[in-house]
């Protein structure tokens, strides 16, 4: 049976150059980078290589690299970092937060941590086609935000947010943005001061790297409290050990995407995923593609398969050898329907009717020709046993 790995946003296989460097650092090459021998200054240069990797695949100075273990980390340290160092919120009256509602679930529940804290938050709706409306966002622009928080590629639906002139708006009212370019990193070209992010998150296990170590991006001078007292590490911004191997994997991999970026390797997948999105809709009447059709990666294909139990279809091509998910990975254990397809209007029916396949590094045509052999064929018969009259709403 051929084994087809389609669940990259989820999280990806480490890649070999990632392995080969990490490799060191799991046995005789130890050490504490706090430490003061040699061992220690070798384990140093080991740690601030791979913030120079960062920094370069993100168009960041090393000094604002601050490295975490994961995305989510990252992002409760964005948002909580700065809310809690709001030093001239309460005299400002800048302490509101705004969010959309299809944020990942590390934002969305720290903003609603932060709400119980007393800090007030906005919550702005997407469009039926999973995009922000930049006048939604001015409008919540008032006087008293503090911080803007929008994901730039959606987990889900792959759809791309205008961060560009959502960060010029932030700024114009006064307050900063931060980004959360979790799925981003290693798709899109990045340059955070172009962008005009003041904070933006990246996780290492999306690229090809080990879980366990991400990283943000703080711009200078920005106040950011620690999440994690202790320690003088990452310049007093997160106390702890550092963790060597993954930080040498994800200095790895940083380079690797940024080689990719140039060399079109998200093109060669662009194409796989526009041509899955074809063949899906083409194989299987009564299928729609969630999310907008143009403003989004195509490696993130996430469609409505009407009279279909989404779980039970992913249940089924885990049969086939194909993996693929129903939402974001966080949220795999959560019942209930996927919270941005419903923020997207999609009635619960036809979110639970829903799987996304996203792809990366491995995919190749052969995956595409038996994704497109077998899924029609399991919609075909998950349908078979249930109401024939269902469909997903237009």
């Amino acid at each position: 049976m051929r084994e087809v790995y389609a669940d990259h946003a989820a999280t990806t296989r480490v890649v070999p150059e990632a392995l080969a460097a990490m490799a060191p650092f799991l046995g005789a090459a130890f050490g504490n980078a706090s430490s003061a021998h040699r061992r220690g200054e070798a384990a140093r240069e080991v740690v601030e290589e791979a913030r120079a990797s960062v920094a370069m695949l993100i168009g960041a100075l090393p000094e604002e690299i601050v490295f975490t273990a994961t995305g989510s980390e990252a992002n409760n340290l964005a948002l909580k970092g700065v809310m809690f160092g709001l030093d001239h919120g309460r005299a400002s009256g800048r302490r509101r937060l705004v969010i959309s509602a299809i944020e990942h679930p590390s934002v969305l529940e720290t903003a609603r941590h932060l709400e119980s804290r007393g800090f007030p938050l906005t919550v702005l709706p997407v469009g039926p086609d999973g995009l922000m409306d930049p006048e939604c966002v001015a409008r919540a622009l008032r006087d008293d935000v503090a911080l803007v928080s929008v994901m730039w590629v959606n987990n889900e639906v792959g759809t791309i947010q205008p961060v560009r002139e959502i960060a010029a708006l932030a700024h114009a009212a006064g307050a900063l943005f931060h980004c959360d370019a979790v799925q981003a990193a290693g798709r899109l070209p990045i340059a955070v001061a172009e962008l005009g992010a003041d904070l933006l998150s990246l996780a290492g296990h999306k690229l090809g790297g080990p879980p366990g170590a991400a990283a943000l991006h703080v711009r200078r001078r920005l106040r950011l409290v620690p999440l994690v007292h202790g320690g003088q590490q990452e310049r007093s911004r997160r106390a702890g050990t550092e963790d060597l191997a993954a930080l040498a994997g994800l200095g790895a991999v940083a380079a690797r995407a940024q080689r990719r970026l140039a060399a079109g390797e998200p093109a060669r997948l662009g194409a796989l995923g526009e041509r899955l999105l074809a063949g899906l809709l083409a194989a299987c009447p009564q299928t729609r593609l969630n999310g907008d059709a143009t403003r989004r990666v195509p490696v993130i294909v996430n469609l409505c398969f009407s009279g279909v139990d989404g779980e039970a279809l992913l249940h089924e091509l885990d049969r086939e050898g194909i993996s693929v998910s129903t939402g974001s990975a966080c949220s795999a254990a959560r019942p209930g329907p996927s919270h941005v397809l419903t923020a997207m209007g999609l009635p619960p029916a036809d979110a639970h009717a829903s799987v996304r396949f996203s792809l990366g590094e491995g995919n190749d045509e052969a995956d595409i020709d038996w994704i497109l052999e077998a899924t029609p064929a399991a919609v075909a018969r998950l349908r078979a046993m249930n109401d024939p009259g269902v469909r997903c709403s237009a």
